[in-house]
């Protein structure tokens, strides 16, 4: 269904969820709870929406098991006060209408004797202003800590989120230790300890070069759902390459919210969490190449890479070479002047293939991914005869 313009997906996860509540409060008040949780979580959500749409941001909303999720996707580089805006929209706007519906009802939510006079007022109390409060405590994934770090990644950038991450864990476990020792408030820890296991994992997905366990496995799952043909059968959770999301948004008929999705990655800084397309078919990619602007966008040096090889892999290595030596230009790697020489091999173009191989092995940054390339890429098939490539070879095995 779509509210206030925005897709909302509502998950199998949040009607057991919102069944739970019922089983675990009982009667009236658990009825209560639960619609009051259904209707301020969506609220909530829209309001994280409608602040991303006020940035130019393309937005959707899914409601899922104990959570509710507005993802968006830029169309420019936020500001760090935008990012800080879209976070704080949320639980402001679920306060606020939890406060205002209270008023409406003539209960004061600052004195327990008011709200607590009926199952409604109790339950719209706990649901609005007490959750959205909560929600602005400062710990990953809530929206407090994705407040915080904003200005923490302006104080030391590139390493932010693994400090907040860190805090995160040890304030979420000291938490967690506090409620399950207090008699009166064990029941209450297992809320502390499923942000606890997500911080976890996200720490482990921060780590190495940005590509976790987790982005390997969504990796896994999207060849085998390129190769079934069934995109849309992605598993729930996984985090898919830009691509693929291009590909069903495309499936879907929304051509504009896949060239969103693809120059939203291009704007990206973080870590890279997700693995070439290499099992999509090149009519799948030529199509979603075909969306971006002229010319191409430009931006994170992973997505660059490719973005070149899939111009060459679907036929255009005029534009994959050109476009691959301006990127060069840029990020000085072995990867991508290899991606050069390997464009004006299919061009027919020795001398340039050959001086571009040169400066592969000059940048240094990947002499073995160097030595696969020169071994496996099918362009050099014809090169491999001339003693120049050769003697590269030679040089590289040594």
């Amino acid at each position: 269904m779509r509210v206030l313009g925005f897709p909302v997906h509502i998950r199998p996860g949040f009607i057991v969820f919102l069944g739970l509540v019922i089983v675990v409060n009982g009667g009236e008040l658990g009825l209560w709870i639960a619609g009051s949780a259904a209707v301020l979580t969506l609220v909530h959500e829209l309001g994280h929406a409608v602040a991303a749409r006020a940035t130019g941001a393309r937005a959707e909303i899914a409601l899922d098991f104990l959570a509710g999720y507005a993802s968006f996707v830029p169309t420019r580089p936020l500001r760090r006060w935008e990012r800080a805006g879209i976070s704080i929209a949320g639980p402001a706007v679920q306060i606020g209408v939890g406060v205002a519906v209270l008023a409406a009802m003539g209960v004061d939510p600052l004195h327990a004797p008011s709200y607590a006079r009926s199952e409604a007022a109790l339950a719209i109390w706990w649901t609005g202003p007490v959750m959205g409060a909560l929600n602005l405590f400062p710990v990953l994934p809530l929206d407090g800590g994705n407040i915080v770090l904003a200005g923490l990644d302006r104080l030391i950038p590139g390493r932010s989120r693994s400090v907040m991450l860190w805090f995160s864990i040890v304030v979420t476990a000291a938490t967690a230790l506090v409620l399950f020792a207090t008699p009166d408030t064990g029941g209450l820890a297992v809320f502390a300890v499923l942000p606890l296991v997500l911080q976890v994992q996200m720490l482990a997905g921060a780590r190495g070069d940005g590509r976790s366990r987790a982005a390997r496995a969504a990796a896994e799952a999207e060849a085998e759902a390129w190769q079934s043909g069934r995109v849309e059968q992605m598993p729930p959770g996984m985090i898919p390459s830009p691509w693929f999301r291009a590909v069903q948004q495309l499936r879907h008929g929304h051509p504009d919210v896949a060239r969103q999705v693809m120059l939203a990655d291009f704007a990206e800084t973080g870590p890279i969490d997700w693995w070439p397309p290499e099992h999509a078919s090149p009519s799948e990619l030529a199509a979603v190449a075909d969306l971006l602007p002229r010319p191409l966008p430009l931006g994170r040096s992973h997505s660059e890479h490719v973005l070149a090889n899939v111009l060459l892999r679907i036929g255009q290595p005029d534009e994959a070479a050109r476009y691959a030596a301006q990127s060069f230009g840029r990020h000085r790697s072995t990867s991508m002047a290899a991606t050069v020489a390997r464009s004006a091999a299919a061009l027919g173009d020795t001398e340039t293939a050959l001086a571009w191989l040169r400066a592969a092995h000059e940048a240094d940054t990947d002499p073995g991914g160097l030595v696969a390339t020169l071994d496996g890429a099918p362009e050099f098939v014809a090169l491999r005869n001339d003693p120049r490539f050769g003697q590269l070879r030679a040089m590289l095995a040594e």
